[in-house]
């Protein structure tokens, strides 16, 4: 009597294979909130999302912003108003339409920056103290490559 298991198929192996990394980007959930905790009490997430959009795409509007943040527009303007109380942005008129205002990071809001920037590399280096040059290099470009493949999510809604 012979007895041989049944073949696992293609989309058992594909289903499993994705359900396992479903899994483990799931995780990656407990690594943010990792990171949020070593950010200062007064910028958290949202504020330091401003932060870093405005240093990386420079000034810009508000409905530029909540679209890079892919957010609404309420939630983008309290980030903003949090930022511009804490004089980390100044908003401008917009030379184009003054009833407009355009973003700015101020000094104030580069020094953030470069405090959350310290934080969060240092978090990096201690947790990933084990971990090669070549792993941290291969982690960054798949994450990137992650990233990449779902596009623009801001266009698509489930």
């Amino acid at each position: 009597m012979s007895w041989s298991a049944p073949m696992e198929t293609l989309e058992t192996r594909n289903r499993n294979r994705y359900e396992n990394l479903a899994r483990q980007v799931s995780a990656i959930g407990a690594v943010k909130r990792g990171l949020a905790r070593v950010l200062p009490v007064e910028c958290q997430g949202g504020a330091a999302a401003v932060l870093a959009l405005l240093h990386h795409h420079g000034d810009m509007r508000m409905s530029r912003l909540a679209e890079h943040m892919a957010v609404d527009m309420s939630v983008c303007s309290r980030h903003v108003t949090h930022t511009v109380e804490h004089g980390w942005v100044e908003r401008r008129p917009d030379p184009a339409d003054r009833r407009s205002r355009i973003l700015r990071l101020t000094a104030g809001g580069r020094d953030m920056l470069a405090e959350l920037d310290r934080r969060v590399t240092e978090t990096f280096a201690r947790n990933l103290a084990e971990w090669s040059d070549d792993d941290v290099a291969l982690l960054t470009a798949l994450l990137a490559r992650l990233r990449d493949s779902f596009g623009d999510c801001r266009a698509h809604h489930a």
